[in-house]
């Protein structure tokens, strides 16, 4: 494969079933490059982990929207992600991820170990013989955790799994009208749903995410249109890349039962293989910055002020550089630290938590379901910033 195709290749449904041998090709080709497109792709782990830390990175934000999409607000899925802090720059972006932080703690994310296990167990046993696992367990177990958190009622769970999927196509680099007029329905759903949701905190607080951030609102630290776009940003967020994780780990275990026989027998090894299938095989494959004055980016290249670089966070994942054998699913391997979350001041807000449920569900699945199995050819959803399957047939006896 060379080079040109290799990229091309991405923006294919066969290349994104698979992209690892592109980014083979891309990272071997150089560690940044221009693309036809006049955007720069960076490949490597070195110059991706560097990056992602440099201040001299923007994302792109409202104004530049209103620049190349006057009408961007028209869609409400693309709106909600814009004006939320995923897509915001200093000094918005600080005070708006200080008062997230500031609810979204580490005691928060902790005390839901036991809701869970509680939900997983739950989910498990509710599993039928023979059973699609991205719907009866790797979308219900975050759906569940994201809404308890956030004091969404149980009963309205279910209502949220296929607008919030519909709406982060927007995050992907092609989409059709149809998928962005499905996303800007999600969005709209979405907004009306918990604008409903923030006037009930507003009357009658709870112990809950919602009403932390309600409280942030009331004293100026957010405003109302900030507020309503990063409980819906917390809400997809939440659980799309954590259904995806739960998806292709559970996968790699069953392809690996020597592995699969060691976490169940030790559930203390979970935070080691759950570092590893983030590394093998990112949930979120791409980010985005652009550059605010000329950077370099090695070999005496350098990327002007003003330009455009998309980072490969699946290649970085996987350069032989920084992980020998890279290809390779060893959960064994030491100094594991993927860039599936992003890093630097964008670094993912809920990464904790999606690792704390990986941590705890795949021992729970592998315990209680010993006969656990895959009965089919899962299907890939056609997507290449989040990457997972859309089914994944399973047997339980």
């Amino acid at each position: 494969m060379d080079f040109a195709t290799a990229l091309g290749s991405l923006f294919t449904p066969e290349g994104r079933e698979d992209p690892y041998p592109a980014y083979d090709v891309l990272r071997a080709h150089a560690p940044a490059f221009l693309a036809p497109d006049e955007r720069w792709y960076v490949t490597t782990n070195a110059l991706t982990n560097r990056l992602l830390r440099d201040p001299r990175m923007r994302l792109a934000d409202a104004g530049d929207y209103d620049q190349f999409w006057p009408d961007w607000r028209q869609n409400r899925g693309v709106a909600s992600v814009v004006l939320s802090m995923l897509q915001t720059n200093p000094p918005d972006h600080t005070r708006v991820r200080r008062a997230a932080a500031a609810t979204f703690t580490a005691r928060r994310v902790a005390a839901m170990r036991d809701v869970i296990a509680g939900q997983a167990e739950d989910l498990v046993k509710a599993m039928p013989a023979a059973a699609d696992f991205m719907t009866a367990f790797a979308y219900p177990l975050p759906i569940g955790v994201i809404c308890a958190l956030l004091g969404v009622p149980a009963g309205d769970r279910a209502w949220f799994r296929q607008r919030a999927a519909d709406l982060t196509v927007v995050l992907e680099p092609i989409s059709t009208v149809e998928e962005m007029d499905r996303a800007d329905a999600a969005g709209r759903d979405l907004e009306d749903y918990l604008t409903g949701l923030i006037a009930q905190r507003q009357r009658a607080p709870q112990d809950d995410l919602t009403s932390a951030l309600v409280e942030a609102g009331a004293d100026g630290t957010l405003t109302g249109e900030e507020l309503l776009a990063n409980l819906v940003l917390l809400l997809v967020a939440g659980f799309e890349t954590t259904a995806n994780l739960l998806g292709t780990g559970l996968h790699l275990l069953l392809e690996h039962p020597a592995h699969a026989d060691r976490l169940r027998a030790d559930p203390e090894l979970a935070p080691a293989f759950v570092e590893e299938i983030l590394r093998y095989d990112s949930p979120v494959q791409l980010t985005s910055r652009f550059t605010t004055e000329p950077v370099e980016l090695g070999d005496g290249v350098t990327a002007p002020a003003g330009a455009g670089l998309t980072m490969m966070l699946g290649a970085a994942n996987r350069d032989p550089a920084r992980y020998p054998d890279p290809h390779r699913f060893d959960p064994d391997r030491e100094g594991v630290q993927p860039v599936s979350f992003g890093g630097g001041a964008h670094y993912c807000l809920g990464a904790p938590l999606a690792r704390l449920e990986a941590q705890v569900a795949f021992p729970l699945l592998l315990t209680m379901l010993p006969r656990l199995a895959v009965a089919g050819a899962p299907v890939r959803r056609d997507r290449l910033t989040l990457r997972g399957f859309a089914t994944l047939p399973v047997t339980t006896g």
